[in-house]
């Protein structure tokens, strides 16, 4: 029989979530390069917007990579999904608290 894992417990990386302002309403490393991307995320540390692992630049995953930021939240509008990259964990929604 196996036990279900509660993904908030497991996740040392939650404790980096702080109350962030987003760094650009766009992918801001696209913007200054003047490239295009598909979907956002932002980081939970630091507010760093980046384009997704679909997109041709990957900047969320390239900024977790530089910066340790572990904690990345979908910047789509009616999306609250979390990921913690060191994880790999999903959340529904991440902890507000």
């Amino acid at each position: 029989m196996s036990e279900a894992i509660d993904e908030k417990t497991s996740c040392q990386h939650l404790s980096q979530i702080q109350k962030v302002t987003p760094s650009a309403e766009g992918c801001e490393d696209c913007l200054r390069i003047g490239d295009t991307w598909l979907h956002l995320r932002i980081c939970e540390t630091c507010g760093h917007v980046g384009c997704c692992d679909s997109s041709k630049n990957k900047h969320a995953t390239k900024h977790f990579h530089a910066s340790g930021h572990a904690i990345i939240k979908s910047f789509q509008p009616g999306e609250e999904w979390g990921w913690c990259y060191v994880d790999e964990l999903f959340f529904e929604e991440l902890p507000t608290d």
